[in-house]
Formats: structure tokens, sequence, C-alpha cells
């Protein structure tokens, strides 16, 4: 099977079972592997673009077709237009992968398609949409759903929200950061230069580089040894919001997959406690598993939910510090998770808000008098983020903002003192993280 076929074999399994972009995969050679993975993001982050050009060739609409031969064409035009790929490979490479998967005259119609889209493309640019609602038009190139365009549009204004939207498109860089309980930055960067993969520096943060290619970085086992973790700079921050200190009591409430408590226990010199407490049992057991294998051995765990489990008497005001980084609609991550923009709705919104004051309210109880509450989202709205902390504070008189200034860069310090990672400012995934400090 060729990356093509693949990669619409993966889309359908998107749409028909919900599966995830990221966790598709396996199969093929390392070259395959990537052109299909590519294949698969890049669809999928663009399927209504796509959608909107295509439609145009189909009569009767793409509605009518089978959904794999849907597939092979988004996977087509994608390849020709996006890609850039010459045009006879990418209709050829899409017209075999149809025949592959459809009936016998699905690869006939991805041919006239194709070869039609194909010829237009060569003369000029698409026509862009023009419906008369410049926000309708804007989601619809951008390839978003549309009320989120509408929320963007109203905060951020026409051309600031069309650069967040641009910055979601782009293919999305891999943040390392170095473990040092195993290596240094400077020795990372010497094991990546070895293998040939291009590393920069983080602009963000001292011990992170940011890879465009992650494969050879995991087939040599740099990950797998404990030397790094895959970790975008953004999340990355919201531990340096946390600030955890060699022999300190640590809770993050909130803990799959493991990331952000990896790193915590880390910068403490893996000295002192570090309870990382989740619902999903199977993830907690890959961190136990992760943790070994990075030199933490402060890590514990606890399957349970937090809202009943930080009341327990051997937890409640236990830890001087406590990180909660919250279940959210994930705005910020929209990039880098191609699937996730189809999967919400704005009407989750007021379930996640109600979901998040829940656990607020329960993190807050496991804090010891004087200790430090982080709240965290990758979302990038209001109602999720300072919303929260607000009536937090509300509700909590004992707890008070602290600043995050000093502990990340001035640019991302919100006027309020809270930390906001931006994808088109920043060029990280979007995060958020409030200090909450009890008296």
């Amino acid at each position: 099977m060729g990356a093509r076929e693949a990669a619409v074999r993966r889309l359908q399994r998107i749409e028909e079972e919900g599966a995830f972009v990221a966790r598709l995969g396996g199969g093929l050679s390392p070259a395959d592997e990537r052109l299909a993975s590519d294949l698969v993001a890049g669809v999928t982050r663009l399927r209504r673009r796509l959608d909107f050009l295509l439609a145009p060739y189909v009569r009767g609409g793409l509605a009518r077709l089978d959904a794999p031969v849907l597939q092979a064409l988004r996977v087509g035009l994608y390849d020709l237009a996006v890609r850039g790929t010459p045009a006879h490979a990418a209709v050829s490479g899409a017209v075999g992968a149809a025949t592959a998967v459809s009936h016998r005259g699905g690869g006939a119609l991805v041919n006239a398609v194709l070869r039609a889209a194909a010829r237009d493309v060569d003369a000029g640019a698409p026509a862009r949409p023009d419906t008369g609602d410049p926000v309708e038009d804007m989601a619809t190139w951008q390839s978003y759903p549309t009320w989120l365009v509408r929320r963007w549009v109203g905060r951020y204004g026409v051309d600031e929200a069309e650069r967040l939207l641009e910055a979601g498109n782009q293919t999305p860089a891999f943040g390392l950061r170095a473990n040092p309980l195993r290596t240094t930055t400077e020795a990372l960067l010497e094991s990546l230069a070895e293998l040939g993969v291009t590393a920069e520096r983080s602009r963000w943060s001292d011990d992170a580089v940011v890879v465009r290619r992650l494969q050879p970085v995991l087939a040599a086992g740099i990950v797998g040894d404990g030397r790094a973790t895959v970790q975008d700079e953004a999340a990355a921050l919201v531990v340096r919001v946390l600030d955890p200190q060699p022999g300190e009591s640590v809770l993050d409430a909130a803990a799959a997959p493991g990331g952000k408590a990896l790193h915590a226990a880390e910068r403490m010199g893996s000295q002192g406690r570090l309870l990382a407490v989740d619902m999903h049992t199977r993830r907690l057991a890959l961190l136990e598993r992760a943790a070994a294998t990075h030199g933490a051995g402060i890590v514990e765990t606890l399957a349970a939910d937090l809202r009943t489990a930080a009341r327990r008497p051997a937890l409640a005001g236990a830890f001087d510090r406590v990180l909660l980084d919250a279940p959210c609609s994930g705005t910020g991550v929209l990039g880098r998770r191609a699937d996730m923009r189809w999967n919400r709705m704005e009407s989750d919104l007021p379930e996640l808000v109600a979901l998040q004051d829940e656990l607020l309210d329960a993190a807050a109880a496991a804090v010891r008098e004087g200790g430090l509450l982080v709240y965290a989202t990758c979302s990038l709205e209001p109602e999720e983020n300072a919303e929260r902390v607000e009536a937090f504070l509300a509700r909590h008189p004992a707890f008070s903002r602290e600043d995050v200034e000093g502990l990340v860069p001035g640019e991302m310090r919100t006027p309020a003192g809270d930390y906001a990672a931006l994808p088109h400012i920043h060029g990280t995934d979007g995060a958020y993280a409030a200090r909450l400090r009890r008296a």
C-alpha cells in the first residue's frame, strides 16, 4: 500500500470512527509514512477549503460522492495545490488510491476532476469564496468552523484574526525539552546534529529546542531513553509558571498524558514528592514508565476523579504547589490537533466552563496554607481562562492572583499578570496560566 492510499484510508477512519490524526500510522516505509502523515494532517486541516475548490468540478455536488472517492479527491487536490506536487504525480497517485479503495468508476471520476482542477491551478489562483459575509468567506478559505472565526474576529479584529487562522494552518514544528536528569541542552543539540536533524534553540525557553522532523529523533531513541521529551514551548512554560522547587510536595491534578508532571519532577531534581492524578489508568501507566526512564523517581500516580480525591484526608491541604491543566476547548492547539477544529462546537463551552469551575474548587482544597495553585489551559477563549480565574477568586477569598513576572518572557505576560502564548504572535501553541496564592 502506498502513501496516498494509506492517507485515504486514514482519512476515512477519522471521519467514520472519530480516530485521532496523531494516533494513525504504521506499516509504511519511513518516506511513505512522512508523506501519508502530511497528507492526512493537511487534508484534515484544510478540508473546508478543499471542498469549496472541488465543488464546481463535481456535477450534483460533493454530497453525492462515495466517501473514499471524496477523500481521494481531497488528497489529490491538497497534493497538487498546496504541496505543489507536479500534476501528473498528484493525479496518478490519487487515481491509484481511489481505484484501490472505491468502486470501479471511482478512479475515472477522480482522474477527470483532478485533471480539470490542475488546468485551473496552472492558469492562476482559484477564486476565493464571496458570499457577501466576510466572516463566512474567511472561515471557508482558512478552513475553520464559522462560529469560531466569528468569535475571533469579534475579539481580535479582521486582520489579527486572519493571522491567527493562518498560523493554525501551518505545519507545526516540534519542541524537544532536554531532561536535566539525563543530559543538557547543548548535548541534545549535538546528538541532533549527529543525526542530521536541523534544530534551533527555543526563543522562549533555555532547556528546549525546536525541530521540524520528529521521526528520526524518535527512531534514534533520544526520547525513548529519557534524554528529551516532546513538548511544545508554550506547554513547557506552564511549568515555569508553577516553578516547583526541590523538596516540595506537588500535585498535578489532571496529569495525563504526563508531560508537565515529568517536567515538574525534572525541575525539582527528582527531590520531594510529585503526585499525578488522572481518571485514565492506562495513561497513568504510560506516565509511570516514562518517569522511570527519565529518572524521575518522585512521581507517584493516583487513578481518581480529582473532584472527590482532593478532599481525602491524605490530600486535603497537603501540597505546596498544585497544577490544574484543565480540560478545555483546545482552541490554542488547532494547528497541532488538525481534527479538533471539526470536533468542537460553541455549545460545548458552557459544559467545559462548569467542569473547569468544579475542578478548580477541588484543586484548591489540596493547596496548603501559603501554597500555590496554577490554573492552565490550551484554550484561547476568555471564558475558559481569565474569566474562570475571576470567578474562582470571587468564590475563594483566601486566594489572590500572583504575577507571573520573571517566570515567563515579558511578551507573554498579560496586563492582569497571567501567562498567555498566542500562535500568531509567539509562534507556539496557544496556552494560558494563572498563579493563585493561598493566604
